[in-house]
Protein backbone atom coordinates (compact mmCIF):
# COMPACT_ATOMS: atom_id res chain seq x y z
CA UNK A 1 0.00 0.00 0.00
CA UNK A 2 1.32 3.49 -1.01
CA UNK A 3 2.46 5.81 2.00
CA UNK A 4 0.60 8.82 2.59
CA UNK A 5 3.02 11.71 3.19
CA UNK A 6 4.12 12.79 6.73
CA UNK A 7 2.60 15.02 8.92
CA UNK A 8 4.00 18.18 9.77
CA UNK A 9 3.58 18.35 13.68
CA UNK A 10 4.11 22.46 12.99
CA UNK A 11 0.80 22.44 11.57
CA UNK A 12 -2.67 22.44 13.26
CA UNK A 13 -3.13 18.31 13.29
CA UNK A 14 -6.36 19.20 11.07
CA UNK A 15 -4.57 21.48 8.49
CA UNK A 16 -1.83 18.57 8.65
CA UNK A 17 -4.40 15.75 7.80
CA UNK A 18 -6.18 17.88 5.01
CA UNK A 19 -3.16 18.69 3.21
CA UNK A 20 -1.28 14.98 3.25
CA UNK A 21 -4.59 13.87 1.72
CA UNK A 22 -5.11 16.49 -0.86
CA UNK A 23 -1.49 15.77 -1.97
CA UNK A 24 -2.00 11.95 -2.17
CA UNK A 25 -5.21 12.76 -3.71
CA UNK A 26 -3.06 14.98 -6.50
CA UNK A 27 -0.30 12.35 -6.71
CA UNK A 28 -2.02 9.54 -7.40
CA UNK A 29 -1.73 7.96 -4.02
CA UNK A 30 -5.33 8.27 -3.28
CA UNK A 31 -6.70 7.44 -7.04
CA UNK A 32 -10.25 8.33 -8.13
CA UNK A 33 -12.87 6.68 -7.10
CA UNK A 34 -10.72 5.68 -3.62
CA UNK A 35 -12.88 5.12 -0.77
CA UNK A 36 -11.89 7.97 2.01
CA UNK A 37 -12.30 5.69 5.22
CA UNK A 38 -12.28 7.83 8.37
CA UNK A 39 -10.57 4.91 10.13
CA UNK A 40 -8.57 3.74 7.93
CA UNK A 41 -7.00 7.18 6.95
CA UNK A 42 -6.96 7.47 10.63
CA UNK A 43 -4.71 4.29 10.90
CA UNK A 44 -2.57 4.96 8.01
CA UNK A 45 -1.88 8.67 9.76
CA UNK A 46 -1.43 7.85 13.25
CA UNK A 47 -3.74 10.15 14.19
CA UNK A 48 -7.10 10.12 16.14
CA UNK A 49 -10.83 9.81 13.67
CA UNK A 50 -11.81 13.74 14.52
CA UNK A 51 -8.89 15.16 12.29
CA UNK A 52 -9.49 12.66 9.68
CA UNK A 53 -13.46 13.27 9.32
CA UNK A 54 -13.23 17.14 9.60
CA UNK A 55 -10.57 16.84 6.59
CA UNK A 56 -12.60 14.56 4.88
CA UNK A 57 -15.48 17.16 4.81
CA UNK A 58 -12.93 20.24 3.66
CA UNK A 59 -12.07 17.54 0.77
CA UNK A 60 -15.59 17.47 -0.34
CA UNK A 61 -16.40 21.15 0.23
CA UNK A 62 -13.33 21.17 -2.22
CA UNK A 63 -14.61 19.23 -4.40
CA UNK A 64 -12.21 16.89 -4.26
CA UNK A 65 -13.99 14.30 -2.29
CA UNK A 66 -17.72 12.98 -3.17
CA UNK A 67 -20.65 11.49 -1.28
CA UNK A 68 -21.86 8.00 -2.85
CA UNK A 69 -24.70 6.15 -1.65
CA UNK A 70 -23.56 3.13 0.39
CA UNK A 71 -19.83 4.52 0.46
CA UNK A 72 -19.50 7.22 2.10
CA UNK A 73 -16.88 9.87 0.73
CA UNK A 74 -14.65 8.94 -2.12
CA UNK A 75 -12.11 10.89 -4.06
CA UNK A 76 -14.18 12.71 -6.71
CA UNK A 77 -13.86 11.53 -10.59
CA UNK A 78 -13.12 14.93 -13.38
CA UNK A 79 -14.47 13.38 -16.63
CA UNK A 80 -13.64 15.20 -19.80
CA UNK A 81 -16.87 17.11 -20.41
CA UNK A 82 -16.38 18.16 -16.75
CA UNK A 83 -12.57 19.25 -17.45
CA UNK A 84 -13.98 20.91 -20.84
CA UNK A 85 -16.14 22.99 -18.99
CA UNK A 86 -13.78 23.98 -16.36
CA UNK A 87 -11.33 25.21 -19.31
CA UNK A 88 -14.67 27.26 -20.63
CA UNK A 89 -14.71 29.48 -17.05
CA UNK A 90 -10.43 29.26 -17.06
CA UNK A 91 -10.42 31.22 -20.49
CA UNK A 92 -12.04 34.14 -19.33
CA UNK A 93 -11.03 34.08 -15.78
CA UNK A 94 -7.74 33.68 -16.50
CA UNK A 95 -7.73 36.69 -18.81
CA UNK A 96 -9.19 38.82 -15.97
CA UNK A 97 -6.60 37.75 -13.35
CA UNK A 98 -4.10 38.98 -16.31
CA UNK A 99 -5.81 42.09 -16.77
CA UNK A 100 -6.09 42.89 -12.86
CA UNK A 101 -1.96 41.54 -12.61
CA UNK A 102 -1.59 44.62 -15.12
CA UNK A 103 -3.14 47.30 -13.56
CA UNK A 104 -1.92 46.23 -9.90
CA UNK A 105 0.98 43.89 -9.90
CA UNK A 106 3.77 46.30 -10.43
CA UNK A 107 7.47 45.65 -11.72
CA UNK A 108 8.04 42.95 -9.20
CA UNK A 109 5.57 40.88 -10.45
CA UNK A 110 7.53 40.63 -13.57
CA UNK A 111 10.29 40.26 -12.34
CA UNK A 112 9.14 37.29 -10.11
CA UNK A 113 7.51 35.90 -13.55
CA UNK A 114 10.40 36.79 -15.55
CA UNK A 115 12.23 34.27 -12.59
CA UNK A 116 9.64 31.63 -12.90
CA UNK A 117 10.06 31.46 -16.73
CA UNK A 118 13.92 30.81 -16.49
CA UNK A 119 13.23 27.69 -14.25
CA UNK A 120 10.68 27.09 -16.34
CA UNK A 121 12.60 26.83 -19.67
CA UNK A 122 15.43 25.01 -18.03
CA UNK A 123 12.88 21.99 -16.79
CA UNK A 124 10.96 21.89 -20.46
CA UNK A 125 15.33 21.52 -21.94
CA UNK A 126 15.49 18.88 -19.61
CA UNK A 127 12.67 17.09 -19.87
CA UNK A 128 11.41 17.53 -16.09
CA UNK A 129 7.49 17.34 -16.85
CA UNK A 130 6.78 16.60 -13.47
CA UNK A 131 8.66 20.15 -12.64
CA UNK A 132 7.28 21.58 -15.78
CA UNK A 133 3.28 21.03 -14.50
CA UNK A 134 4.67 22.99 -11.30
CA UNK A 135 6.28 25.79 -12.20
CA UNK A 136 3.50 26.22 -15.05
CA UNK A 137 0.41 26.31 -12.11
CA UNK A 138 2.90 28.62 -10.01
CA UNK A 139 3.01 31.15 -12.80
CA UNK A 140 -1.01 31.17 -13.02
CA UNK A 141 -0.76 31.55 -9.09
CA UNK A 142 1.31 34.66 -8.81
CA UNK A 143 -0.74 36.33 -11.95
CA UNK A 144 -4.01 36.02 -9.78
CA UNK A 145 -2.03 37.27 -6.47
CA UNK A 146 -1.06 40.29 -8.03
CA UNK A 147 -4.07 41.13 -9.43
CA UNK A 148 -5.62 40.90 -5.64
CA UNK A 149 -9.47 39.85 -6.54
CA UNK A 150 -10.34 37.66 -3.99
CA UNK A 151 -13.21 36.17 -6.30
CA UNK A 152 -10.91 35.48 -9.27
CA UNK A 153 -8.50 33.89 -6.40
CA UNK A 154 -10.61 31.36 -5.11
CA UNK A 155 -12.66 30.69 -8.63
CA UNK A 156 -9.00 29.94 -10.11
CA UNK A 157 -8.29 28.04 -6.61
CA UNK A 158 -10.91 25.63 -7.61
CA UNK A 159 -10.72 24.94 -10.77
CA UNK A 160 -6.43 24.31 -10.72
CA UNK A 161 -7.44 22.00 -7.64
CA UNK A 162 -9.85 20.51 -10.56
CA UNK A 163 -7.58 20.22 -12.69
CA UNK A 164 -4.95 18.76 -10.87
CA UNK A 165 -7.20 16.06 -10.28
CA UNK A 166 -7.93 15.71 -13.50
CA UNK A 167 -4.33 15.16 -14.22
CA UNK A 168 -4.10 11.53 -12.50
CA UNK A 169 -6.24 10.14 -15.49
CA UNK A 170 -5.88 12.72 -18.50
CA UNK A 171 -3.32 13.98 -20.02
CA UNK A 172 -3.99 17.91 -20.54
CA UNK A 173 -0.89 19.84 -22.46
CA UNK A 174 -0.42 21.48 -25.74
CA UNK A 175 2.87 20.70 -25.52
CA UNK A 176 5.63 22.34 -22.47
CA UNK A 177 7.48 24.16 -24.81
CA UNK A 178 4.34 26.21 -26.24
CA UNK A 179 3.76 26.93 -22.66
CA UNK A 180 6.33 28.35 -22.03
CA UNK A 181 6.25 30.41 -25.55
CA UNK A 182 2.65 31.64 -24.41
CA UNK A 183 4.25 31.96 -20.93
CA UNK A 184 6.57 34.52 -22.57
CA UNK A 185 4.05 36.73 -24.43
CA UNK A 186 1.87 37.13 -21.15
CA UNK A 187 4.82 38.63 -19.35
CA UNK A 188 6.07 40.71 -21.98
CA UNK A 189 2.42 42.18 -22.50
CA UNK A 190 2.69 42.67 -19.08
CA UNK A 191 5.99 44.35 -19.00
CA UNK A 192 5.13 46.94 -21.51
CA UNK A 193 1.81 47.63 -19.32
CA UNK A 194 -0.66 46.37 -22.20
CA UNK A 195 -3.33 45.14 -20.04
CA UNK A 196 -5.29 44.34 -23.39
CA UNK A 197 -2.87 42.41 -24.70
CA UNK A 198 -2.25 40.65 -21.27
CA UNK A 199 -5.54 39.37 -21.58
CA UNK A 200 -5.80 38.54 -24.83
CA UNK A 201 -2.55 36.32 -24.67
CA UNK A 202 -3.66 34.78 -21.36
CA UNK A 203 -6.80 33.70 -22.94
CA UNK A 204 -5.27 32.04 -26.16
CA UNK A 205 -3.24 30.08 -23.49
CA UNK A 206 -6.19 28.49 -22.35
CA UNK A 207 -7.79 28.35 -25.50
CA UNK A 208 -4.30 26.55 -26.89
CA UNK A 209 -5.00 23.91 -23.97
CA UNK A 210 -8.90 23.40 -24.57
CA UNK A 211 -8.22 22.96 -28.06
CA UNK A 212 -5.37 20.36 -26.85
CA UNK A 213 -7.63 18.66 -24.08
CA UNK A 214 -10.75 18.05 -26.91
CA UNK A 215 -8.15 16.10 -29.31
CA UNK A 216 -6.76 13.85 -26.50
CA UNK A 217 -8.08 10.52 -25.20
CA UNK A 218 -8.19 10.11 -21.25
CA UNK A 219 -5.93 7.61 -19.89
CA UNK A 220 -6.91 4.44 -18.06
CA UNK A 221 -8.25 5.43 -14.49
CA UNK A 222 -6.61 3.95 -11.83
CA UNK A 223 -8.20 1.06 -9.85
CA UNK A 224 -9.68 2.32 -6.72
Amino acid sequence: MDELAPLRTSERITDAVYESLRQAIFSGTLPPGTKLSVPGLAERLRVSRSPVREAVVRLTWDRLAVEEPRRGAVVARIDPADLAELYEVREVMEGVAARLAVQRGGPHLVAELDRILRKHQQAVALGNLAEHAELDMSFHSKIREAGGNRHVIRTLDEIQAQVRLAMVTTTVTSGPSTAVDDHRRIVEAMRSGDADAAEAHARTHIARLKHALSHQEPLAPEAS
